[in-house]
């Protein structure tokens, strides 16, 4: 599909910069930083027939004014800036001039870096994250649910549309995460979303530097980030290289037709994934599975156009600096031109040495996900620089596992194929996420079987993920309709008649539920033996699997028996680790164990018994 200016819609800008002289309407990013590794930036400049300007740097210790590049489009110009290590916080002049004549002057900041923002610690084997869809879980500022210029209005009675839920909410609910033993938050899109409809959920972006003002602002958005941090919780940001949203304001004027993917006739991705690897795939295959559109309102960008890939790179390293995010969950990693998320990815991760990030890789065979990790040694010879991938193959063959009456096998062998990966531990594992079916409802309203899913969870290698409602075990029976999956959190409304913040109008099987999940992640932020020691287990066998962790000063057993009917083990079948009789406690019961050579656990419990 072309897409040309002509066909589009005019665009109302809003700049703080604009002046009776100035065409200038857009400089991105906004400001940069002096002492960052990266410190060569293209500013990408909009406004009216702006690249028949020249562009001078008026004198500036330690700056330099590289480059300037023209475009097709005559309302762009790209504007390279060297910051030497010398430079110090400041305003930088631009000169735009025509004939020698200075026409008007466009500030730039440079400003000082934050303290220690370069060595952030990103979200590791110590974190269990808290997944949130912004819209969907509090409403803490009523006065933002309807701003006149977005195209889209509340209206919670639409499953699809804006309920209101912001960053307000979700600072107003910080207490009762970290209370239910969460340790970060990952929350879905945050940035403006100008959509007409079904923007929700935030994956069409409009504008890459400004929050969604239904969410609040970006200084909104940076306090929340500041106020988690001085509670002990991370906050990880929603990012999507691959694409922006059919609205976002340059798509009604494109530097150039090479700006995003363009065909003929509007052509999807085939979601072929094992392309990246297959020595027969055919060059077209390749090119509809990284240049296809995932849907027609979701433009694919082009990140082998240079100043492309800059600008995506930029706009990462602003977020992460501007507001001290402690990581990034990448959506649809492979999408993109794969080199270009190497560079990605390096670029990041030499800025921030300690930093995380997550890549979506939803396919369900290890040999492909494990592609995208960091340490492959990949037959086609690439290499990523992508630390962590989510485990779409555990959580499937986890609920499989749970639902098969007769074994834990699934998950048994899934994760015996962790040679696959170069740092297993470095996974993210989750019972859910946003796009499929609740837990609940995969697992047909069991709780007890949410019960073992959730502790699998927190005591298996990884990452832990858990999707807001889980502790009360929200469903969506009878329909995968993503508006239903995504639905309010009860409480989260001041007039909403269940509270699952205070417990008014849950079921008691609710109640008991959230009390579990609490207890499990309470006890999990300070087992480092669950963080980072070392994991064996042994075959299922009548319904229980077991599996230990365990590093020199401490073991911890792991009993999962999702049988209708109590079993009893024989410890003599587990002597590789326990090396005679079992003593412990069980942390979910409190029940002892002394000099034990069998184990009762009851029908469809778990145990994780410290072992003495």
């Amino acid at each position: 599909m072309k897409v040309t200016s002509t066909l589009l819609l005019p665009l109302v800008f809003f700049c703080t910069h604009l002046t009776a002289q100035n065409s200038i309407e857009r400089v991105e990013p906004p400001n940069w930083w002096v002492g960052m590794e990266y410190n060569t930036i293209e500013l990408l400049v909009y406004g009216k027939s702006i690249a028949s300007y020249d562009v001078a740097l008026k004198t500036y210790k330690n700056v330099q004014l590289q480059s300037l590049k023209k475009v097709a489009n005559p309302n762009y110009l790209f504007v390279t800036i060297a910051i030497g290590e010398k430079a110090q916080p400041g305003n930088l002049q631009l000169d735009f001039r025509k004939n020698g004549t200075s026409e008007f002057v466009q500030s730039y900041e440079l400003k000082a870096r934050e303290n220690n923002r370069k060595n952030i610690e990103g979200f590791n084997t110590s974190d269990a994250i808290y997944l949130i869809t912004p819209d969907r879980y509090v409403n803490g500022d009523p006065s933002n649910d309807a701003i006149e210029r977005m195209s889209e209005q509340p209206n919670r009675k639409d499953k699809g549309g804006r309920h209101g839920g912001d960053v307000q909410g979700i600072v107003n609910s910080l207490d009762a995460i970290k209370d239910m033993g969460f340790t970060a938050i990952w929350t879905n899109p945050i940035l403006e979303n100008n959509m007409p409809n079904y923007s929700y959920h935030g994956y069409a972006i409009t504008d890459f530097y400004k929050v969604d003002p239904r969410y609040g602002s970006n200084a909104s958005y940076k306090e929340m980030v500041e106020k988690a941090s001085k509670k002990g919780m991370k906050v990880i940001m929603d990012m999507i290289a691959n694409h922006c949203g059919l609205e976002h304001w340059w798509m009604k004027d494109l530097p150039s037709e090479d700006w995003i993917n363009q065909w003929d006739t509007y052509t999807q991705t085939n979601h072929k994934k094992t392309v990246v690897l297959d020595p027969y795939a055919t060059k077209k295959d390749t090119r509809e599975f990284f240049d296809g559109w995932f849907v027609p309102t979701m433009p694919d960008l082009n990140q082998r156009n240079t100043s492309m890939a800059k600008y995506l790179i930029q706009n990462t390293l602003w977020w992460i600096e501007y507001s001290g995010i402690a990581g990034i969950r990448m959506d649809t990693y492979p999408y993109p031109d794969m080199y270009f998320m190497r560079d990605w990815t390096a670029a990041v991760m030499k800025e921030y040495p300690n930093f995380n990030i997550v890549g979506e890789e939803w396919v369900l065979r290890p040999t492909i996900v494990s592609y995208w990790q960091k340490g492959k040694e990949n037959a086609n010879g690439y290499t990523s620089e992508l630390k962590s991938v989510m485990d779409f193959p555990v959580q499937h063959a986890l609920t499989k596992s749970l639902n098969d009456t007769n074994s834990w096998n699934a998950v048994y062998e899934e994760l015996g194929q962790d040679y696959l990966y170069p740092d297993p531990n470095n996974l993210v594992v989750f019972p859910d996420n946003h796009d499929m079916s609740r837990i609940y409802t995969q697992l047909n309203e069991d709780a007890e079987l949410v019960k073992l899913a959730l502790t699998y969870i927190a005591t298996i290698r990884g990452i832990p993920q858990i999707y807001y409602g889980t502790e009360i075990l929200m469903g969506n029976k009878g329909t995968e309709d993503h508006g239903i999956i995504r639905k309010d959190y009860p409480g989260g409304w001041v007039k909403d008649k269940v509270n699952a913040f205070t417990g008014k109008g849950l079921t008691a099987e609710q109640k008991d539920t959230k009390a579990y999940l609490s207890k499990l992640f309470k006890w999990r932020k300070n087992a480092e033996v669950i963080h980072n020691g070392k994991l064996v287990h042994f075959a299922p066998k009548d319904n229980s699997y077991v599996y230990f962790r365990y590093n020199e000063q401490k073991k911890v057993m792991v009993i999962l028996n999702k049988d209708s009917r109590a079993r009893q083990l024989d410890v003599a079948d587990y002597q590789e680790v326990l090396k005679g009789p079992l003593n412990g406690k069980d942390v979910l019961s409190g029940k002892g164990f002394e000099n034990a050579h069998t184990i009762d656990i009851p029908a469809k419990k778990a145990m994780i018994i410290e072992i003495e």
